[in-house]
């Protein structure tokens, strides 16, 4: 308990450690402005809904300028937006943009935090948000990150009406405003109380913007400039907010940096007002604080005195100021990683190999060394969750400690608020502990001690895993503590032809050594599955096998779950493998449930080979496999210079008209195509930026129209219509348990040669004719429809499989 209580603490602390923790060290000019930033004291917290909603460039300014400790509340993780980079959806992209978040705050110099709130999609009224959320559940965990923070003033991005553009947005503000009250009152969730005390800020503000043709702005409100260039880092604001937002690459966001001034705007919300300066009535300096003035004169000499040659010779003064703030609120830990880096203090822990089965001890190498030129001896002690413990002077030579570390007692490395199967709307965290943290505590090998001048330091570092990778050297990847074996199958849910039987491939993945055991697979009841169990015996550790069985749905059961369980001896595991890798983040590991959700229904299908242009990423192609379709990933090339007459249709994928560089040449091709008889099928595209603007045969225009309820009523505007009725019959039926929305940037203006087949609204809106339109052009069928079948069959919706299947369908072929 107490190493996982010191790691809480380490989540809340300045980004400065990250490096730190990561292995790198400080350079000098990182470390005076860390010297700088002990003269202040007090933080700010910057409320939003989603990931990308932050300020970067104020957050940067606050930081690195300020340098107060500045925070970002993201009530969601962004789990319900679209991937621009892969195929992660729902909770795998939430975590995705978790780590992007993090490599801002990395940058920028702000702290993450979070919210229970799961982003179930765009909403327009925040009463939508409020009920998916649970309110008081979300209230709770804003007041909690402001109790343990404790902000001297609270920044929402989003004013609390309709301004917002979004109901998650008008939420967070309403949220926010709520908080700030709630926080201070000792009634409201008193629970918390054990571990935090109540806390008041000065005040609330609404850091007004001017975003398209809605401008909030006024030269009547408190205003700062954040276009600051920082001499230290070599580096405007703007130059740092532009790498910090461009973290966000699942969003395609990536920024140019500004090397101007860069007004922000604020609006009084609640609290004591200010009448010219954002912080006016807020004492940031040391002297804020009774008894500190001593502190304070130390504080200035050592930055007066600090030298950029020799940061050593700072350790001194810093051991003093570590003797005189003992006991008083400070920032120790701050202080403590300054101490380590004037001293040249490197402290890493590895493994030698990515990952481990939960049954397995566990080697840990650490290693540690000091380059300072520092006269004082300097003394580590570790102590591991085991009970081993070593003890040794560092020098400037390598010191190496070697342990084993069970792997039982770290426990599987899953984030945490993925561990529990959750409701739409938000996330199952028991822990209060654990509520706001961006993610899962690293394991550790124990506690570190250095002992420095008499002073004893506590070091945290994480266990990870480096290699070096000839292209990009030195890597390093996240410490995976796994399942003896896991089960992992292809898609998350499967939609059956009624009656046929279709084989499965499970992949089967050693994580412990020589193993032996059984898959049993589980079937809906009255389904069949063959065969009942397939036993698997394994050598080496990662190896990887695949095992196939058969499942027929029969009886009067429609859908259920598949679910996988694994028998090694007398355990019985459950888990399967998912793995995210993209460049810019860690490395993602994660075992979630092995299962999947199938469901049997009638879906005729004429045509068999199908050509897919991939777009932005998206997981239709694998879905059309399932029920039998032959699906060919065309590439750019094959389009522009290729034979097309093979391909009973072609669809093109998500946003490939936003990110294609080459679709100005594939357009002729793609439309010569449809003249010539073809079935071709556009799915949805932002309004902009687009590469080329003409997508069909006839004019059309994208608008960022949606509708957002996922249950909203279909009106059908042409039923006798083929895509209606051939070779399916299309019901109301059909749109039935569709997830998240309807669809997404339908178009207007619509050429009147092309036929609206279905309209739709969310409530309280006017009905929108573009969510799917259709015409024939020569002697083939063109089809542009903004529904959101890249989330639809991939959730495995029965009635949007059938839609779709007669979308590509051609009756004169």
């Amino acid at each position: 308990m107490r190493l996982r209580a010191l790691f809480f603490f380490l989540l809340f602390l300045l980004p400065i450690l990250l490096k730190a923790q990561k292995g790198t060290s400080l350079n000098a000019a990182e470390i005076k402005q860390g010297l700088e930033a002990l003269n202040v004291r007090g933080s700010v917290l910057y409320i939003a809904a989603h990931p990308d909603d932050e300020n970067t460039k104020l957050l940067a300014y606050l930081a690195k300028e300020k340098k107060v400790r500045a925070g970002y509340l993201s009530l969601t993780r962004g789990d319900g937006g679209q991937n621009l980079i892969g195929t992660e959806q729902a909770d795998l992209l939430g975590l995705v943009r978790t780590q992007e978040l993090l490599a801002a705050r990395g940058i920028d110099g702000a702290e993450q935090f979070f919210t229970r709130a799961n982003d179930f999609g765009f909403s327009i009224p925040p009463e939508e948000s409020f009920n998916f959320w649970d309110k008081q559940k979300v209230l709770s965990d804003v007041v909690w990150v402001i109790r343990k923070f404790q902000p001297e003033v609270i920044i929402t991005r989003f004013p609390e009406d309709a301004r917002a553009g979004h109901g998650n947005h008008t939420a967070s503000a309403i949220l926010a405003h709520e908080a700030f009250i709630a926080a201070a009152d000792p009634l409201q969730f008193p629970e918390q109380l054990k571990q935090v005390s109540i806390w008041k800020a000065r005040r609330i503000v609404w850091n007004t913007f001017n975003f398209g043709s809605i401008n909030t702005t006024a030269e009547d409100q408190l205003k700062i400039d954040v276009g600051g260039f920082n001499p230290l880092l070599g580096k405007s604001y703007g130059e740092i907010a532009a790498e910090s937002r461009s973290q966000h690459r699942s969003q395609g966001f990536g920024a140019a940096a500004q090397r101007i001034p860069a007004i922000e705007y604020f609006s009084h919300i609640a609290g004591i007002p200010a009448k010219k300066d954002l912080f006016e009535g807020v004492d940031f300096s040391l002297n804020s604080t009774t008894g500190t003035a001593a502190i304070q004169k130390l504080v200035t000499k050592i930055n007066q005195e600090y030298q950029v040659s020799n940061p050593a010779a700072s350790v001194a003064l810093l051991l003093e100021l570590r003797k005189n703030v003992n006991g008083k609120t400070f920032k120790h830990q701050l202080l403590d990683e300054l101490i380590m880096a004037c001293a040249g203090i490197w402290i890493e822990t590895n493994v030698p190999t990515p990952a481990y089965a939960i049954t397995a001890d566990i080697p840990v190498q650490l290693q540690a060394i000091a380059r300072g030129n520092i006269s004082m001896p300097i003394k580590i002690a570790v102590t591991t969750s085991a009970n081993q413990s070593a003890t040794a002077m560092l020098t400037k030579q390598m010191t190496v400690f070697n342990f084993k570390i069970p792997a039982k007692t770290i426990g599987l490395t899953q984030p945490y608020w993925l561990e529990k199967k959750h409701p739409i709307g938000y996330y199952i965290v028991d822990s209060l502990s654990m509520r706001g943290l961006p993610e899962s505590p690293a394991p550790a090998v124990g506690l570190i001690s250095l002992e420095i001048g008499g002073q004893i330091i506590t070091v945290s570092r994480p266990i990870v895993y480096k290699f070096t990778d000839p292209a990009k050297g030195e890597v390093y990847q996240p410490l995976v503590v796994a399942p003896p074996v896991t089960a992992t199958l292809s898609e998350k849910a499967y939609v059956f032809k009624e009656g046929q039987a279709r084989s499965f491939q499970v992949k089967l993945n050693n994580f412990e050594g020589k193993l032996k055991g059984v898959l049993k697979p589980a079937v809906p009841a009255g389904w069949k599955v063959s065969p009942e169990k397939i036993a698997f015996d394994f050598s080496n550790i990662g190896e990887v096998k695949e095992v196939t069985f058969s499942v027929t749905p029969a009886g009067k059961v429609t859908e259920g779950i598949l679910t996988m369980a694994l028998q090694v001896g007398a355990e019985t595991y459950n888990k399967g493998l998912e793995v995210i890798n993209y460049e810019h983040i860690p490395k993602q590991t994660l075992f979630p449930v092995a299962a999947a959700k199938v469901s049997a229904a009638e879906i005729n299908i004429t045509g068999k080979r199908i050509g897919y242009l991939a777009g932005a990423g998206d997981m239709v192609a694998a879905a059309l496999k399932q029920i039998g379709y032959e699906v060919v990933m065309l590439t750019e090339n094959q389009v522009i210079s290729g034979d097309l007459t093979s391909f009973d249709a072609i669809i093109t994928g998500v946003r490939l008209y936003n990110v294609s560089e080459k679709i100005k040449a594939m357009q002729p091709r793609l439309m010569k195509y449809v003249q010539d008889g073809g079935t071709l099928l556009l799915q949805y595209n932002v309004n902009t930026p687009l590469k080329i603007t003409e997508l069909g045969p006839y004019p059309f225009k994208l608008t960022r129209e949606r509708v957002t309820e996922e249950d909203a009523v279909v009106t059908f505007l042409a039923p006798n219509h083929q895509v209606l009725n051939y070779p399916n019959k299309i019901t109301a039926k059909d749109f039935e348990g569709w997830v998240q929305e309807r669809g997404l940037y339908f178009p207007q203006e619509l050429d009147s040669r092309y036929t609206p087949i279905l309209a739709m609204n969310d409530k309280g809106e006017a009905a929108t004719h573009g969510s799917l339109f259709v015409t024939n052009y020569g002697k083939g069928k063109y089809v542009y429809t903004g529904l959101s079948f890249f989330r639809e069959l991939p959730a495995g919706v029965p009635g949007a499989f059938r839609l779709f299947v007669n979308l590509i369908s051609n009756p004169s072929k």
